[in-house]
């Protein structure tokens, strides 16, 4: 019966280039999401934010790639690769975030130096170790739905997007 339901779920699937094509969309959408809390609505996002962004905007361009390209069954699969690795490193950011924000108020770590001045100032791998060891601002939750903050959300968001592209390489 598991095999009848993942075949079908397979042949619901859109064409490959249409279901890149929508997974650039929710990229797109989740970053336009994302400038919207910070301009409009006011909420700064901290160093952590900023990389799960990047992530977002790098699987983003990866998707739209895969759209234009077409490639056939190896393309398609590198492709996946690329996207589960980009994936899996945003989602592992997300959840430290997540975790950070977990963690009671006398255990959260101090408030550190904004990314534009470490990235001025010291080298990229002092740099983003410090980003990912997570500072005071990582910690705060700001906005939340459904019990699950912006980070919570972002984790359900890399991993859905790993495993659609994991079901868009399986189309012949």
């Amino acid at each position: 019966m598991a095999v009848g339901v993942t075949s079908l779920a397979l042949i619901l699937l859109p064409p490959w280039r249409l279901g890149h094509f929508l997974g650039f969309l929710v990229c797109a959408g989740l970053l336009a999401y994302a400038y919207y809390l910070q301009y409009v609505e006011g909420i700064e996002p901290c160093p952590l934010c900023i990389i799960q962004r990047v992530a977002v905007a790098a699987m983003g361009l990866v998707f739209l790639i895969a759209t234009f390209h077409n490639p056939g069954r190896i393309g398609a699969t590198v492709y996946a690769l690329l996207l589960v690795i980009i994936g899996a490193a945003g989602a592992s950011v997300a959840a430290r975030q997540v975790w950070l924000q977990s963690l009671p108020k006398d255990q959260v770590p101090a408030c550190g130096m904004s990314l534009d001045y470490m990235l001025q100032t010291l080298p990229f791998a002092e740099t983003l170790k410090k980003v990912l060891e997570g500072s005071g601002e990582c910690a705060e939750k700001g906005w939340v739905f459904m019990h699950l903050s912006i980070a919570g959300w972002t984790l359900v968001f890399f991993i859905a997007m790993i495993a659609a592209s994991l079901a868009l390489t399986r189309r012949d």
